[in-house]
């Protein structure tokens, strides 16, 4: 489960230890958060991802008065996006390369205005599960990074590939 920009400057403030006992107070059971920017991964039983979403999002504002788009993936889904990605990438530039995920694919799928903006030796590629985008010469220089964290991208969270790949390992290690 990810959560659009939270805890980046003063705004949108959401504890960690709080937003796992959000989660638990749920239903949902085996809850890890990931760093300290909206990063969950946890176990359950019933719903749909979507209802999963709309619920987290409705608690959210009720508890802790903040307001942001969450994105609930399957573990099935979200490994799925990873298996997708068709940029290798060394390890120095994972902080250069972001995914996006979408509650739906018409959000992912309208990232397509992303395209005039790249430009070589940037990539960007739309798949089934996610958007892709390699920011060569890092995010804040690229007109494609910044149009995906601002309103372009208002529809999507993006995590870096090194984040995706720490969100893999937990579920890898048998959790959700």
């Amino acid at each position: 489960m990810l959560l659009r920009g939270v805890n980046v400057g003063k705004g949108n403030r959401v504890p960690m230890a709080a937003f796992r006992f959000l989660l638990e107070a749920q239903g949902f059971t085996e809850v890890r958060t990931l760093l300290n920017s909206g990063n969950a991964v946890f176990s359950s039983t019933a719903r749909s991802a979507a209802s999963h979403a709309k619920a987290i999002g409705a608690r959210l504002q009720e508890d802790l008065d903040v307001s942001v788009l969450v994105v609930v993936k399957s573990s099935s889904e979200f490994l799925a996006a990873v298996a997708e990605n068709l940029f290798a990438l060394p390890e120095k530039d994972h902080s250069r390369f972001l995914v996006a995920f979408a509650q739906s694919e018409g959000a992912t799928r309208g990232l397509s205005a992303l395209l005039p903006m790249v430009q070589s030796p940037e990539r960007f590629h739309i798949g089934n599960h996610a958007a892709y985008l390699y920011c060569a010469g890092g995010i804040l220089e690229s007109k494609a990074g910044t149009a995906l964290l601002g309103k372009l991208g208002r529809d999507v969270t993006t995590r870096n590939w090194a984040t995706v790949l720490k969100l893999k390992a937990l579920l890898d290690s048998g959790v959700a």
